[in-house]
């Protein structure tokens, strides 16, 4: 959650929401930054009338200067673009691609659901420039704040006054101004500055005037082309696999509107390996349901019987979508996952029923007594009720409270807060879900298909040779696990002992093992932020990003790469890499990083921090680091030299790479945290 501002000013202190966990300040040339991470418990539409209500509550305080009331959105700071988009053309420079296209798009993105934020770089608005010339203005005793001042009055839209007349009245509009021309060099030039013995000073005596733009430190370029790149970002609760379908739908109307000249391209799309993994999962979780009614079917030698439990696992599966659909889950990894699971488990409770019911079946017929009892024309399906009956029965506390045994070990996960609670608990739900619904299924459905579906046994035919196969098979197994538990239950002393020991070996295990938040992903993209000193050109700058550019595009795993520099970020810029897809490449994308880096860093004067994009980030702040820390201080010396120190003992460490720190010296700005100043540096 951020909100932001085109003028750089001092905000004051105040007592933001008890539900604001985080917040962090970054002021540049021209803007200031502030990121508000709440509480998981927060609602972001609440949270966002809270800050619209402290912006509001604190607007008098702000310079009377803003060209603009400051704005907030709702997004993930940790969070890439979803999708990046490139305008480029063989006819218009970037500025003019800008003036054409930054209302009309960044609106109409704006306007589609589950979009956050939408960024435009590598351009900006024209402009007409005023460069003074102190020579001149000496000659004519003449000072800045003069030329300002008469600009300012020049071009303020005041009311021009009314006329009446007898039956009407006519508002009068003048040629000039703020609403005529604004963009036109000519008109500034003849502007009056002063009057000097009884002669006009006009503007274009004492400055050169010309039409340029707002920012002509700005670069951006897609493939090595100059662009404009549109950067769209998510809201934290909208589903990204939604929202970049919108964002796709409206691109070809938005190219309808743009002209003729200007080319819109997608250059990022970061649904690419999300899409890939659903299919991977989806494709997982039909074999599992295949592979378990197979083994189902070698064990049981029976078609009718094996329908049985495959109904039950299907349908129970079905009508966890159903519990998903109710509580506002989507499909993603981790559900899916848990519906892999579950697959396993839901047949579990059927097999059971199952069994125990053919058990009765047989029994019951063999015995006269019991057939006696039975009216003489429905003898097999009466005695097929009455075996279902009951099995199920006598089953029925054992399937309970194997099923509330397994649900039990997922409740911890429902009441584990943070991130990792969010996470799990859609998981856990899910799994629970499905086998309550197993459970249900197991208890009515199956006991009605076996007695519909199994067969008497004395009508049943001789077993096939396959059945045969998968007969012997399993007495073989049987009678394997019939030594083993022998030799088992003759040692009794040795197998505690043995299980005492597995157990001190998954405890050192577990304190060996590497841990982690998630396992790195090999996605399709990689982002890669640029670092260079702020006191260097925007010329030098661009120079060393086009080059940059040209190095990633060369290597045989890329697809696109776009960049951007300059605006409001001296120094730095930013780049979207797309690899190729997986069947078009051999390296992972960290292999890719690794091969890259080498060759980046022959660029002098500027660092590139490449990471690649993972579809889950947290924390407050968007930096291409993996690990991030803040050392606080009150005496801004020392919080510099500590710095230096701690980035130096880091850049030793053989396991540590891309060490970057955010504290600049080469610059006037400072940044600080509501009063308290800071410096933070990333490693990974």
């Amino acid at each position: 959650f951020f909100f932001k501002q085109k003028t750089a000013y001092e905000i004051p202190k105040r007592d933001w929401s008890s539900d604001v966990c985080s917040s962090d300040l970054t002021s540049g040339n021209g803007s200031t930054r502030i990121n508000l991470q709440f509480e998981l418990s927060k609602k972001i539409d609440a949270a966002a009338r809270e800050v619209q209500a402290a912006i509001n509550a604190a607007r008098a305080d702000l310079p009377i200067s803003l060209r603009s009331n400051p704005t907030y959105a709702k997004s993930n700071p940790t969070d890439s673009p979803v999708i990046v988009l490139a305008l480029t053309s063989k006819t218009r420079s970037t500025g003019q691609i800008y003036e054409a296209v930054s209302n009309q798009i960044q609106q109409r993105l704006m306007q589609v659901e589950g979009v956050g934020d939408v960024e435009l770089g590598g351009g900006s608005l024209p402009a007409v420039r005023i460069e003074l010339l102190p020579f001149a203005l000496h000659r004519q005793g003449l000072s800045a704040e003069d030329v300002r001042a008469a600009i300012q009055s020049a071009t303020a839209n005041r009311p021009k006054g009314m006329i009446d007349g007898d039956g009407r009245s006519f508002q009068i509009i003048t040629n000039t101004g703020a609403t005529a021309d604004r963009l036109n060099a000519e008109t500034y030039q003849q502007l009056i500055v002063a009057w000097r013995n009884g002669a006009p000073v006009r503007l274009s005596d004492v400055a050169n005037v010309y039409t340029g733009s707002e920012d002509r430190n700005t670069l951006g370029l897609f493939n090595g082309v100059p662009a404009v790149v549109v950067m769209v970002y998510r809201q934290p609760s909208a589903n990204v696999i939604e929202t970049v379908d919108a964002v796709r739908a409206l691109v070809p109307a938005l190219r309808d509107e743009l002209p003729p000249d200007i080319e819109l391209k997608i250059s990022s799309d970061s649904t690419n390996s999300i899409r890939s993994s659903l299919r991977e999962i989806e494709l997982t979780l039909v074999i599992s349901i295949v592979l378990v009614i197979l083994v189902v079917s070698a064990f049981l030698r029976s078609a009718r019987a094996t329908l049985i439990p495959a109904v039950a696992t299907i349908v129970s599966l079905l009508g966890t979508f159903s519990v998903m659909y109710l509580l506002g889950f989507s499909l993603n990894n981790l559900s899916l996952m848990a519906l892999t699971i579950a697959t396993g488990f839901v047949v579990d409770d059927a097999i059971v029923v199952l069994e125990n019911v053919s058990r009765h079946r047989e029994m019951m017929a063999g015995n006269v007594s019991v057939q006696a009892n039975l009216a003489p024309n429905s003898s097999h399906r009466n005695l097929s009720i009455e075996a279902a009956l009951r099995g199920a029965r006598e089953v029925g506390f054992t399937v309970v409270s194997i099923s509330v045994s397994l649900v039990a070990v997922f409740i911890p996960l429902l009441f584990m807060g943070g991130q990792v609670g969010r996470l799990f608990r859609e998981f856990a739900l899910t799994l629970s879900a499905a086998v309550m619904i197993s459970l249900l299924i197991s208890l009515t459905t199956t006991p009605m298909m076996c007695a519909w579906l199994l067969r008497e046994p004395r009508a049943q035919k001789p077993p096939g040779r396959v059945a045969r196969f998968f007969a012997r098979a399993y007495e073989v197994i049987q009678h394997s696990y019939a030594q083993v538990l022998d030799i088992a239950l003759a040692h009794r002393w040795l197998v505690l002992a043995l299980l005492a020991a597995v157990i001190a070996l998954n405890a050192w295990l577990f304190m060996i093992v590497p841990k982690g938040f998630f396992p790195q992903q090999d996605a399709t993209q990689i982002t890669a932020g640029l670092r260079a000193d702020q006191s260097i050109s925007f010329e030098a700058m661009k120079s060393k990003v086009r080059q940059m550019v040209e190095i990633i595009r060369q290597d045989p795993a890329v697809a696109t790469v776009t960049g951007y520099t300059g605006g409001s970020r001296p120094g730095g810029g930013f780049m979207f890499i797309t690899l190729k897809p997986r069947p078009e490449r051999t390296d992972s994308g960290q292999a890719v990083i690794a091969r890259l880096r080498p060759k980046l860093a022959r660029v002098t004067g500027v660092s590139a921090f490449m990471v690649p994009v993972q579809d889950l980030r947290v924390g407050g702040r968007r930096d291409m680091n993996q690990i991030q820390y803040s050392l606080k201080s009150d005496d801004l010396d020392d919080l510099k030299l500590w710095t230096g120190k701690l980035v130096e003992a880091l850049k030793r460490q053989p396991r540590v790479v891309d060490v970057d720190s955010r504290s600049e010296e080469h610059t006037s700005e400072l940044q600080s945290r509501f009063g308290i100043s800071y410096a933070v540096f990333c490693l990974k």
